[in-house]
This record gives C-alpha cells, sequence and structure tokens, in this order.
C-alpha cells in the first residue's frame, strides 16, 4: 500500500464513491480542489440532488450551470455543477435531435418527469452523458476547458451500475446519435483516463464494502483509484503496546507513576478510568491496524485523511486537500493543455 500514484494525475475524470456515511462528498471536494492546485481548472459535478457541495462551501442551491465555487492555491479555480434529470434530458433532445421546442412542451406536460420516473436508469445515462460532455469540450482553441472532473458518485453499492448503465443503452441501440453518444460515454469510463477512487473509514463494515467495490470494479473493466481512510484519528499509544492494552493488560502502577510525575494526583478512580480509556483505544487502534491490512492486501494506493473534530467549513476542505497534495495529488503544473 503506497501513496498517491502519480499516473493518477493524468486521470481527467476522477469518480469518488463510498458507503454512505464515510464522507465521500468532503473528500471528492478535498479532492477537487487538491487538483486544481498549481493553476488548474477542475469541475466537481454532483449526481445525487442533495446539494451537499453547496453545503460544503457554505453556498447558495448550485443551479443547472457551471459556477465558480472557490479558487486554489497556485491559481486554480474550482467550478461546480450539480446535474438534474429535466435539464439534462432537455440538453440532450435539443443537442442530438434538435429537438428543442418540443423538449419544453414535454416539460409542461410532465412527460420528462414521468420519463425519468419510469426507468430510474435513464436519469443515470443522462446524468453520464453530462459528465461525458464535460470533461471532452474544449475551447476555440482546441484545449480542453477542464483538466479534471471530479464527481461525487453514488455510495459504492450503486456506483458499478451508475458507470455502465449505459453500456447497455450503446448495446440496445445500434445505429444513430444515440448509439454514437452512449459508445462514447462507454470508452471514457473504461479508458485509463477514468479512476474510480474509494472512500472509507477504517471500521469493518466499510472496508468490508471498499473491498467488494475493488471487486466489482475489477469485473466490470473499470479502473479503481486510491482507496482514501477519511476520519482518521492518530494513535496515542506506542506500537508495541497496543496488542496488550487490546487484550486488558494495562500497568496501572506505571499508569500511576506516570500520573505523578506530569504532577497529576493519581488517586485509584482516575488511574482506572484512564486504563479503561487505554484499553478502549487499544481495541480501536487494532481494529483499525487490520483494517489497513486488508485493504493493502489489494495494493492500491492509499492515504489517509485526518479527522478534524472542530467539523468541516471550507478552511477544513482546503486543509484536506493541501494534505492531499503532500501525498502526490496534482502535478501542480499551471495551464490546460489537451
Amino acid at each position: 500500500m503506497t501513496d498517491w500514484d502519480g499516473d493518477l494525475n493524468s486521470a481527467r475524470l476522477h469518480v469518488v464513491s463510498g458507503k454512505g456515511g464515510t464522507g465521500k462528498t468532503t473528500v471528492a471536494a478535498a479532492l477537487a480542489l487538491a487538483l486544481a492546485t498549481g493553476g488548474r481548472k477542475v469541475l466537481l459535478v454532483e449526481v445525487e440532488g442533495r446539494q451537499g457541495i453547496a453545503q460544503l462551501f457554505d453556498t447558495a442551491p448550485l443551479p443547472y450551470s457551471e459556477e465558480p465555487i472557490a479558487a486554489a492555491p497556485g491559481g486554480g479555480e474550482l467550478r461546480a455543477l450539480a446535474i438534474d434529470a429535466e435539464p439534462a434530458l432537455l440538453e440532450y433532445l435539443s443537442m442530438f435531435y434538435n429537438l428543442g421546442f418540443a423538449g419544453r412542451t414535454l416539460r409542461r406536460m410532465g412527460a420528462i418527469e414521468f420519463a425519468t420516473t419510469l426507468a430510474p436508469g435513464l436519469r443515470d445515462v443522462l446524468f453520464t452523458g453530462k459528465i461525458k460532455e464535460c470533461v471532452g469540450r474544449t475551447d476555440d482553441r482546441g484545449r480542453y476547458v477542464y483538466d479534471h472532473v471530479v464527481v461525487d458518485a453514488p455510495p459504492t453499492g450503486r456506483v458499478v451500475k451508475f458507470l455502465d448503465v449505459t453500456r447497455a443503452m450503446a448495446d440496445l441501440a445500434k445505429s444513430g446519435p444515440i448509439h454514437g453518444h452512449s459508445d462514447g460515454v462507454v470508452r471514457l469510463l473504461h479508458s485509463p483516463g477514468t479512476v474510480v477512487h474509494l472512500v472509507t473509514l477504517l471500521e469493518e463494515l466499510p472496508v468490508r464494502e471498499t473491498l467488494e467495490a475493488v471487486a466489482e470494479l475489477d469485473a466490470a473493466d473499470l479502473r479503481p483509484g486510491a482507496v482514501l481512510f477519511n476520519r482518521v484519528r492518530p494513535g496515542r499509544l506506542p506500537a508495541g503496546s497496543v496488542a496488550a492494552a487490546a487484550a486488558g493488560r494495562i500497568d496501572t502502577a506505571q499508569l500511576a507513576d506516570g500520573l505523578a510525575l506530569a504532577g497529576f494526583r493519581a488517586d485509584p478512580e482516575l488511574v482506572d478510568a484512564l486504563a479503561h480509556e487505554a484499553v478502549e483505544h487499544a481495541i480501536r487502534a487494532d481494529a483499525e491496524d487490520s483494517a489497513r491490512e486488508q485493504v493493502a492486501a489489494i495494493d492500491l494506493p492509499a492515504i489517509s485523511l485526518p479527522d478534524l473534530t472542530a467539523g468541516i467549513d471550507v478552511a477544513e476542505l482546503y486543509e484536506l486537500a493541501e494534505v492531499l497534495n503532500e501525498h502526490g495529488v496534482g502535478d501542480h503544473g499551471v495551464g490546460s493543455a489537451r
């Protein structure tokens, strides 16, 4: 298990997934800031309709447009987009079938909501299609508009289905604009330019789901990126003492002597309470070491992000981005290049 693999910086589409409650939206935002550091232009995309990005950056709910949301050190720019099914479908109809007027009529009739409710997979087709358009968009000089696109994707239990839903569409439509568009989405998502990063906590269930997600990604020929351990707390015991403490073997006499040397009154109640805390801490640390070993076995880059006990606001996002930069995220070049 190593730090961030430098090859991951060459990927242009970074999909971030994780079990619910692991903080994947926070990590996706921090990753986007880290990739933008050094003068890059990055787009952060949300697809779940929760307006989580707006909440993190303390802004108004995002419209269906690419809005500047933060500046990154070194002149980088971060924009954000919350994809919504209805405008995405209208854009799709206008782009490929020149049906702008008909699309507006469908919206007035409620047909768009009906269609996306009847066929939930259609939403994912529209979302991945819009993501592909953002990744491939170029300016009038033929240079990519965005150096990287980061997607706050659905949780690990659904991410493979989300990414591969368009493959079925490409198989159904054998010709025409739908087939060509769908085929382009499939090629992008299954190319070396797309990586799927997995956010987890150092706990049994999230780690197990992470390992299962890696196996599913491999089976679907999608490229796993890095494992990002979120909310990691520092160890308070020497590594050599963890196993004994986790088994309940605490030298209370030595603990009392240490308290006395530090100028504290080593009464029995305080010593017992501290011994109990030490055992609980050691049990957690032992479980975390086991989780790390399980992830190390899949041989993916891994980065630990600290537990910010004060909560997450914009300042903390920059702090997490700095940690990611220290581990090799971003090449800190200047400007876009195709």
